[in-house]
């Protein structure tokens, strides 16, 4: 858990217009109405809203964001009220710190809507502002990251089926790549951790081989381009296990059949280059048939 000090380091890496003060009144009240409150694990609650603010730190937000972040279950789970956050820390807070609170108040009602595309329009409609919903992102990941200390397991289960069926469309929705792969990893490992040990093991075999191979056909992709005088970026990813159960189950192929679990993009200035780009490949490279998009 991050020490008040150490979350305004963090936050300092990339914004040192930071109100400091408003962070560290806020961290503080958070602490005080928390105090008696413990997780799951055994933890003190209040490193559950440290780690949501630390979260967010990866995404570069505002103070007012780290701030609700460090609030956002005072309204709900303490006897804070809108009224007292309000006058601490003024309307756009208080109004941030409600839009999360009536949205895990809507997780309670969620039972009610069959199709989850409805309750992912009503949370969307609901949230009025955009930080709302990173917060609520951030709130989840961090849930999800330690939900192994709920020992009920339909409470596990149902969790991570509204992670799957609602949070990580969300992120997708808003460009939160990296927080729907890892949502969705997390609550594949809930929901079908057999299929997910699985590819996760097959992977781990080749990670070696595949790490081998992204650096060789980068490096060639880079050589080649130089000698067209061509300056590209060249960045790789790796299928996450459940973009590949995905796929294996759509497809109904193995996952030896699987062509993609290693992608490069190659990025370049400007859309000619990257038409020009593709006629090297092809000069260079064969096209494998019914693979070219």
């Amino acid at each position: 858990m991050l020490n008040q000090q150490e979350l305004l380091e963090k936050v300092k890496v990339y914004n040192n217009f930071i109100d400091e003060n408003v962070v560290k009144k806020a961290y503080n009240f958070a602490f005080d109405v928390h105090k008696n409150q413990k997780r799951l694990s055994g933890d003190p609650y209040i490193s559950h809203p440290i780690a949501v603010a630390a979260i967010l730190c990866d995404l570069k937000v505002d103070t007012a964001t780290i701030t609700t972040a460090l609030l956002h279950d005072t309204i709900e789970d303490t006897e804070a009220t809108y009224s007292e956050v309000n006058k601490l820390f003024g309307k756009e807070i208080a109004d941030l710190v409600e839009g999360v609170t009536k949205i895990s108040r809507l997780e309670d009602k969620s039972k009610e809507y069959s199709v989850a595309e409805n309750f992912r329009k009503l949370i969307l409609a609901t949230s009025k502002d955009i930080r709302v919903l990173l917060v609520k992102l951030a709130d989840r990941l961090h849930n999800m990251r330690t939900i192994s200390n709920i020992s009920n397991p339909d409470k596990r289960l149902r969790i991570a089926k509204e992670t799957m069926e609602i949070y990580s469309p969300l992120a997708e929705r808003m460009g939160m790549h990296s927080f729907r792969d890892e949502l969705e990893d997390l609550a594949f490992n809930v929901l079908n951790p057999e299929a997910r040990k699985l590819i996760t093991d097959r992977l781990t075999l080749n990670k070696e081989s595949l790490g081998i191979t992204f650096s060789d056909i980068s490096k060639k992709i880079l050589k080649l381009l130089e000698e067209k005088g061509i300056k590209a970026k060249v960045t790789g990813r790796e299928k996450t296990p459940f973009s590949i159960w995905r796929k294996i189950q759509s497809k109904r192929i193995s996952l030896e059949q699987i062509t993609d679990i290693v992608g490069f993009r190659v990025i370049l200035d400007n859309v000619d280059m990257c038409y020009r780009t593709l006629g090297i490949f092809h000069t260079e490279w064969s096209m494998v048939p019914g693979r070219f998009k």
